[in-house]
């Protein structure tokens, strides 16, 4: 494993205690550049991974709270008349950061979340006629409560697709949760946690996933995974091709994780569950008959 990754998957594991395969993919999400998606229960620790990333990486960090009564303004800013110059002045919203926790963002309405795609999809805003390019790099972290939770609304399958991952918490372990209660609180340690990273290094790995070798018999795999899922009767559509380049990204990322040069089709199988959970939608007249993420990787045989 890289070494500055093992140090900073370290830092990150001596807070959100006994996840570490949640936190490999939260870092291979990051390092893929993309988008990560955490679907859990309130109080399992899903803004203390938040908080604990923007930390660890030494990134620029803002929270919105999305309510049912937020605005697309709210995220991205507004125009306010300044006496003084005589002329309107541009006030950037949180969305103008490198790590931004979207908590609860089922809470807000479409139209609320429908501000977030042009900055997921291509790191800018336009905005009061202007297109304003965001920091880099830029990351967000959106925090989803269950659908059967009062006060939610479902994402917009558009929405879902700019999340190239989506993982859930669950509850710890025995021996994590006994850790919980006896140590002192996680975010408390945050305050003497240093940065393992700088932006500078993370935009360098990032650049360095990209480079990660995919041999064509590994393209032959992915292939399969996506045309298995297009031709799937129970499915009301299969992965499109930024799926699969989301995929191919997310496996090379995984595999500079584990500080390799090429990717394998272990890599892919590790996170195919992340990547491609939230993007199969069941045909509604055959729900109980869709595959999961797992039966898809059963189905198709590795080349």
């Amino acid at each position: 494993m890289h070494a500055v990754i093992r140090q900073t998957l370290t830092a990150l594991s001596s807070i959100v205690l006994g996840k570490d395969t949640q936190l490999r993919l939260a870092l291979a999400c990051l390092l893929a550049r993309g988008h990560l998606l955490v679907e859990d229960i309130p109080g399992v620790g899903k803004t203390t991974l938040a908080l604990a990333l923007a930390r660890v990486l030494g990134l620029q960090f803002q929270r919105l709270q999305f309510t049912s009564d937020l605005l697309p303004a709210d995220i991205i800013g507004v125009s306010i008349y300044d006496a003084a110059s005589i002329s309107f002045r541009f006030h950037a919203g949180p969305v103008f950061t490198q790590l931004l926790l979207a908590d609860e963002i089922n809470r807000a309405s479409p139209k609320t979340q429908s501000a977030l795609l042009e900055a997921m999809e291509e790191r800018q805003v336009s905005a009061e006629g202007e297109t304003r390019v965001l920091p880099q790099p830029f990351f967000v972290v959106a925090t989803q409560n269950p659908h059967s939770q009062i006060g939610v609304f479902p994402l917009p399958e558009s929405q879902l697709d700019r999340f190239l991952m989506r993982i859930s918490m669950g509850y710890p372990s025995a021996a994590a949760e006994r850790a919980l209660l006896i140590e002192p609180e996680r975010r408390d340690l945050l305050q003497d946690l240093a940065p393992t990273l700088q932006p500078e290094a993370l935009i360098e790995l990032q650049n360095q996933v990209r480079q990660v070798h995919t041999a064509p018999a590994l393209i032959d795999y992915l292939l399969a995974l996506l045309r298995y899922t297009r031709e799937h009767p129970a499915l009301r559509h299969g992965l499109s091709p930024r799926a699969g380049l989301a995929l191919a990204h997310a496996a090379q990322a995984w595999a500079l994780v584990d500080g390799r040069r090429a990717a394998l089709p272990e890599d892919v199988q590790a996170v195919f569950a992340a990547v491609a959970g939230h993007r199969l939608i069941a045909s509604a007249d055959r729900a109980g008959n869709a595959p999961s993420a797992d039966d898809v990787l059963r189905a198709v045989a590795i080349p």
